[in-house]
């Protein structure tokens, strides 16, 4: 479990803006300097979800943060409600900004990471999940179902819906609630690229990616939050028996938004994976 403290970071060089890919702009931050590890947020959020965790990263590591489509200032395009199509825009960004990186995903992101794995193991030298499911039961497909029609015919009961949702997700940073709930909700705007990606989940209930995950070929280290109630820790021993060889930690105290209730603990466990080097896949540990 990590429970280690994090010395308090420098300001690390930023820099923000857009690239068109495939049929959406993406809207993209890109924080210090080193090799690119590309980072996810998930459902309901944008890039700024992971300030509080990239801003602790070591020196030597360029994050670049994402918006994924429909989210935050990526356009929607023509969503088609597939985690492939998701993992497409990923590996867009991969091909033509990055080049090979390591992949930080969170819950809905985590998804998008693996599915990119499998989709692009030249691209996606190494998997890291966090609060990450890889099948949608009954009850949380009907969970996204309802909210998928929220947002559709009553906006004003979405953005309810979604700071109740926000509430039940944040452990210890209990006085940002209010704060945190306001932000997820700007994120998605007008809800269609939360539609998009409701549905991409909605369809893990009738095709989990369990089966699949037995066929990535890069490495994978899962962090999971310790009273996580949207994606307990059953959700993880799921991964890890799908995954042997994957590495895993727990971050103590921490509910579903875990880079928001504990940033420094996720950057301590982050940072320790990626400067041991414990993600990269053996051939580029080799050449560097």
């Amino acid at each position: 479990m990590v429970d280690s403290p994090v010395p308090e970071a420098p300001p690390r060089a930023s820099e923000s803006g857009t690239v068109f890919l495939r049929d959406i702009s993406v809207a993209f931050q890109r924080v210090g300097e080193g090799r690119p590890v590309v980072f996810i947020h998930g459902l309901a959020e944008d890039g700024g979800s992971w300030s509080g965790v990239v801003e602790r990263l070591p020196r030597g590591v360029r994050a670049h943060v994402l918006d994924l489509r429909g989210h935050g200032g990526s356009t929607t395009g023509e969503g088609d409600g597939t985690l492939s199509q998701l993992a497409g825009d990923l590996t867009a960004y991969l091909d033509a900004v990055t080049g090979p990186a390591v992949c930080v995903g969170f819950s809905l992101g985590g998804v998008v990471v693996l599915e990119a794995a499998l989709q692009r193991p030249d691209l996606v030298q190494g998997a890291i999940v966090i609060g990450t499911s890889s099948k949608v039961g009954r009850a949380a497909a009907s969970f996204f179902e309802a909210r998928i029609e929220q947002a559709l015919t009553d906006p004003a009961g979405f953005r309810q819906a979604l700071a109740e949702d926000t509430d039940a997700q944040v452990v210890r940073n209990r006085d940002d609630v209010a704060a945190i709930a306001a932000r997820r909700i700007a994120a998605v705007g007008e809800g269609a690229g939360y539609v998009n990606a409701a549905r991409a989940m909605v369809a893990l209930a009738a095709a989990p990616l369990t089966e699949r995950l037995r066929n990535i070929r890069v490495p994978v280290h899962i962090i999971q939050g310790e009273n996580d109630a949207f994606c307990p820790l059953k959700a993880a021993e799921i991964l890890r028996e799908a995954m042997p060889d994957a590495g895993y930690a727990v971050i103590p105290d921490a509910g579903h938004l875990i880079a928001l209730d504990q940033p420094d603990l996720l950057a301590v466990e982050l940072s320790r994976v990626l400067v041991n080097d414990t993600i990269q896949s053996k051939g580029e540990r080799d050449e560097r």
